[in-house]
């Protein structure tokens, strides 16, 4: 568990094996510390700009109310997915993003995965997930998320990694994958 709110709790075994593959890429991932807050604040409000443009606030008021449902989201994420890894993604250039993932029985979770608007669109949320399911079935494990109704993009790249959409709650449908069974 955490020391205090905010903390992020140390990666539990590091980084996966699997995810090695991006190091050809030239990515890498590191675990998240309290100092990245900032950033992943930032990152935060890029994945509410286009539904927070309509909405017709001072631009201080939309930051302050997104950064208000980032810290309600960060907290609700250290204590429901404690065990999970907090992942920053990373190149030469600096973050790209991060990757929340929960490796355990009897599937894992994509928690979130969110990239900042300069790092989508070239493949490395694919190569994220990509790597996530190699991981997943190396431990004879499938792999869940929940991706927002209202984005028909990222359910699209699920549907074409082979997650199969299920349950739906409010706003979210939830996708599984099942690794092919090794014969």
């Amino acid at each position: 568990m955490p020391g205090a709110p905010g903390d992020f709790p140390a990666a539990r075994t590091g980084v996966p094996g699997a995810f090695d593959v991006l190091a050809a890429t030239g990515v890498h991932l590191r675990g998240l510390r309290a100092d990245d807050l900032p950033w992943l604040r930032d990152l935060y409000a890029t994945t509410r700009e286009e539904e927070m443009a309509p909405v017709p606030w001072p631009a201080a008021h939309k930051r302050a109310f997104l950064d208000q449902q980032f810290e309600a989201q960060h907290r609700h994420y250290l204590q429901v997915y404690a065990d999970a890894d907090f992942l920053a993604v990373c190149d030469v250039r600096g973050l790209l993003g991060r990757l929340y993932l929960r490796r355990g029985a009897p599937d894992h979770l994509i928690v979130d995965v969110s990239l900042f608007p300069a790092a989508r669109g070239r493949g490395l949320g694919t190569a994220l997930i990509l790597a996530a399911q190699q991981d997943a079935a190396a431990q004879g494990r499938g792999m869940t998320l929940h991706v927002l109704q209202q984005n028909p993009a990222a359910r699209r790249l699920y549907e074409r990694l082979g997650f199969v959409a299920g349950a739906s709650a409010a706003s979210y449908v939830r996708m599984d994958w099942r690794a092919a069974p090794v014969s």
